[in-house]
C-alpha cells in the first residue's frame, strides 16, 4: 500500500482540480494491484471504452482483472474513456493516455485490451487510440506499439471493427488468455516480430486475427467469399466455452471505487446462459449452454465479497434468476445474512411467477421498490413469434399476487418492430398496460396501497447475429416512432390513462446500432470517418449526432439501408459465419421459421431442440 501512495500521478494537481471527478484517473483504490513493471514481463492494459463510473460496473472485467494478476508475469492494469473535459486536456497539453495503477504510457504496454460491449462504443475505441498514439489501423502498426485485442460480446461480429484491431478473443476469457499470453511471453523472450506472433496466436482456438483473412464482395455487395490468407490459419474460429464455473478462479478482491458507479454493489454472478431462447435475444443464444454456480460456491463467494468490499447492496446477476436451480436455497442463506447486517438483496432478471413473487415478497418485505416485468410484447400473438413463453394469464396473474403483497408500481419493458408485428400488436402494448391497471382496481379499495403506477418503455427491435432473427429487416427510424407514437395515443384513450407512462427509445440511435451489429468490414471506414467528424459517446443522448453518421456514410459511398432495411436470405454469406459459436445455424433456421408460423419452442429444461450447444460437455445439457 505504501507503494501505491507514493506513485509519481501522470497529471499535475493543478490539471486534476480542473476536470470534473478527478477520481476517474488516479487510481489506487482498494483493492486495486500494483507491480513494478520492471519486474513483470506483460504488461497488459485493459480498457472498457466508456467513463469510468461505468466501466467499473462491468463484472467481466473485474474477473479478467483478477484472474491475470494472479500471473507473476503479468501486470493487468485498467483504462478507460476519458471524460470530454479530460480528452480536451490530453489534447490541449499534448498528454499521452495512461493507464490507472502505475500512470504510464498506455501505447509502452504489451497489450490494450478492449472490452467490446455494446456498438455505440465503437467511437470511443478510436478515441482511446488516438489518445495513446496507437496507430488506428492494426497494418500500420510497429514493433513498438501493443497488440490490440478485443473481448466481449460484440466479438460476435467483430468485422466492423477488423481494421483497428490485430486480434479477437471469441468467447469466455478464462479459457485460453493463459496460453496467449505463455506464448507472447515466449515470442517476446526470442525477440520475434508482432507478425510471428500473430501467426501463432491464430492457431490458439477462440482467437481469430482479421488481417489473415481476405473478404471478397459481389457486384450487389454482398460477401463472395470469406478465406483465410494462409493454409494454417483456421476456417472457422471455435468460441470459448467454461464448462465447469466452479472450477475457474475465485476472484479474491474486487476493486472498490472512490466515487459512486452505476452500480455500486457486490455482483453475484449465480449462472451462465439462459434455458429460455428468447428468438431475439443474442445472450440466450451466444452464452448457451446454461450452466451453474454451484449453491456453497456462491454462499462462501458472497460473504468473502461482502466482507472485503463493505458494500451496502447484493445483485444476484444472470440472464434469469429465477431459474436458477438452488436460488431458494441461496437466497434464504442471504436474507438471515443480510438482514442482521443491513444489506439490500436485488434480484434482476426474475420471470413474471408465484415463486418469483413470493421471493421478491421475502426479500423486500420492508420496503417494496418497484417490481419489473418484461413482456416485450403486447399480444399472444406476437410473444409467441419472439418465443417468450409468457401468456397474458401469466403476466395479469403476476401482477395480481404483486399487487396482493404489497406492490403498487410496476415496470414493463416492450420492443417495437418485432417480425411481423401489426397494427393490432402495437395497440396491444398499451391494452395490456390497461389490463394491468384494471387488476389492480378490484381490490378493494382499503385494502390497496395508494394508486397504481405502471412504467411502460419500449426499445426499438435491432435483430442481432447468432439469433434466429439474425436474417430479418429493420424499419426506418419514422415508422418506429410512428408505432410508438401509436401506443401513446392508445393509452391516452383509456379509462387508466393517468396511472400509465409510456417512453421510448431513440429511434435513430437504433438504426446506427442496426448497422454496427450486422455491418461487414465496410463499415470500419464509416466508423472512422465520424470519428474523425467528431462522434464519440455515441451510447450518451447528449453526444449522439445523426447527421454527423449520414455523412460519414455519404463520404464513403455506403448506403445504410442495405445493412437496415434488407431481410437476408438464409443462404447468404453472413459477415460473422466464420465464428462457431456452438449452436448450429440450421437450428436458428429452423427457429426463424417457427417464429415465422407463430410457433413456440420448449425451454432447454422441457425439452431439447438440437441446437448443438451439447457439444461443450457441459451445463444445462448434461444435467442428471
Amino acid at each position: 500500500m505504501i507503494i501505491e501512495i507514493m506513485r509519481k500521478l501522470a497529471l499535475s494537481d493543478e490539471d486534476l482540480l480542473s476536470i470534473d471527478k478527478p477520481a476517474r484517473y488516479i487510481g489506487g483504490e482498494v483493492n486495486s494491484r500494483y507491480k513494478e513493471l520492471s519486474e513483470t514481463d506483460i504488461r497488459f492494459v485493459m480498457c472498457f471504452p466508456d467513463v469510468y463510473e461505468i466501466g467499473m460496473s462491468h463484472i467481466g472485467m473485474q474477473i479478467l482483472y483478477d484472474m491475470l494478476n494472479k500471473r507473476e508475469d503479468t501486470f493487468c492494469e485498467r483504462l478507460f474513456s476519458p471524460w470530454v473535459d479530460m480528452d480536451k486536456l490530453l489534447r490541449e497539453k499534448d498528454i499521452a493516455l495512461f493507464s490507472l495503477e502505475s500512470q504510464e504510457d498506455v501505447r509502452k504496454a504489451d497489450f490494450l485490451g478492449i472490452t467490446l460491449q455494446y456498438e455505440m462504443c465503437y467511437t470511443n475505441i478510436l478515441q482511446i487510440l488516438e489518445l495513446s498514439k496507437i496507430a488506428f489501423h492494426a497494418v500500420d502498426r510497429g514493433e513498438d506499439e501493443p497488440i490490440v485485442i478485443g473481448g466481449g460480446p460484440c466479438t460476435y461480429n467483430p468485422e466492423p471493427l477488423a481494421d483497428f484491431f490485430d486480434l479477437f478473443y471469441i468467447g469466455e476469457g478464462e479459457v485460453v488468455y493463459d496460453k496467449l499470453l505463455d506464448l507472447y511471453k515466449e515470442y517476446k523472450s526470442k525477440e520475434k516480430g508482432r507478425k510471428e506472433f500473430l501467426r501463432a496466436a491464430a492457431k490458439i482456438e477462440g482467437i481469430y486475427v482479421p488481417s489473415f483473412y481476405d473478404v471478397t464482395y459481389d457486384e450487389d455487395g454482398f460477401i463472395k467469399e470469406f478465406t483465410p490468407k494462409y493454409s494454417d490459419v483456421p476456417i472457422t474460429v471455435q468460441r470459448q466455452v467454461v464448462s465447469e464455473l466452479d472450477e475457474k478462479t475465485f476472484m479474491d478482491a474486487p476493486v472498490v471505487p472512490f466515487i459512486k458507479v452505476t452500480q455500486d454493489r457486490v455482483v453475484l454472478e449465480i449462472m451462465r446462459g439462459c434455458i429460455r431462447g428468447c428468438r431475439f435475444c443474442q445472450a440466450g443464444y451466444v452464452y448457451r449452454p446454461q450452466r451453474e454456480h454451484s449453491v456453497e460456491y456462491l454462499k462462501k463467494y458472497a460473504l468473502a465479497m461482502l466482507e472485503i468490499t463493505g458494500a451496502e447492496e447484493i445483485s444476484l446477476s444472470s440472464l434469469s434468476s429465477s431459474d436458477y436451480s438452488s436460488l431458494f436455497e441461496l437466497l434464504e442463506f442471504l436474507i438471515d445474512y443480510t438482514k442482521v447486517q443491513g444489506i439490500n438483496i436485488s434480484l434482476p432478471s426474475l420471470r413474471i411467477d408465484a415463486f418469483s413473487l413470493d421471493i421478491m415478497k421475502r426479500v423486500q418485505d420492508v420496503k417494496k421498490s418497484s417490481l419489473t416485468f418484461a413482456p416485450e410484447a403486447g399480444t399472444q400473438r406476437l410473444r409467441d413469434v419472439i418465443n417468450k413463453g409468457l401468456s397474458e394469464e401469466d403476466i395479469l396473474g403476476g401482477a395480481m399476487q404483486a399487487f396482493l403483497g404489497g406492490w403498487n408500481k410496476v415496470k414493463l419493458y416492450f420492443m417495437l418492430g418485432l417480425p411481423t408485428e401489426t397494427q393490432e400488436d402495437i395497440e396491444g402494448i398499451a391494452l395490456l398496460c390497461e389490463r394491468i391497471a384494471e387488476e389492480y382496481y378490484t381490490i378493494p379499495k382499503s385494502e390497496r396501497q395508494g394508486k397504481v403506477s405502471i412504467s411502460a418503455s419500449s426499445s426499438f427491435f435491432v435483430p442481432k447475429p447468432f439469433t434466429p432473427f439474425q436474417w430479418s429487416p429493420m424499419l426506418k427510424s419514422e415508422e418506429y416512432l410512428e408505432r410508438a407514437y401509436k401506443v401513446k395515443d392508445t393509452i391516452k384513450k383509456q379509462l387508466n390513462q393517468k396511472s400509465i407512462k409510456y417512453q421510448y427509445h431513440d429511434a435513430d440511435v437504433t438504426i446506427l446500432e442496426g448497422v454496427l451489429a450486422r455491418g461487414d468490414r465496410k463499415i470500419s471506414r464509416v466508423i472512422e470517418a465520424a470519428y474523425k467528424k467528431g462522434a464519440l459517446y455515441d451510447a450518451w443522448t447528449e453526444f449522439f449526432k445523426l447527421n454527423t453518421w449520414e455523412e460519414a456514410f455519404n463520404e464513403c459511398g455506403i448506403d445504410i439501408e442495405f445493412y437496415t432495411l434488407r431481410e437476408r436470405s438464409t443462404d447468404e454469406i453472413l459477415p460473422w459465419d466464420f465464428i462457431d459459436i456452438g449452436v448450429d445455424k440450421s437450428f436458428l433456421i429452423r427457429e426463424y421459421k417457427r417464429a415465422l408460423g407463430s410457433k413456440i419452442s420448449p425451454n432447454c429444461r422441457q425439452a431439447c431442440m438440437n441446437c448443438g450447444a451439447n457439444k461443450f460437455n457441459g451445463g444445462v445439457c448434461y444435467e442428471a
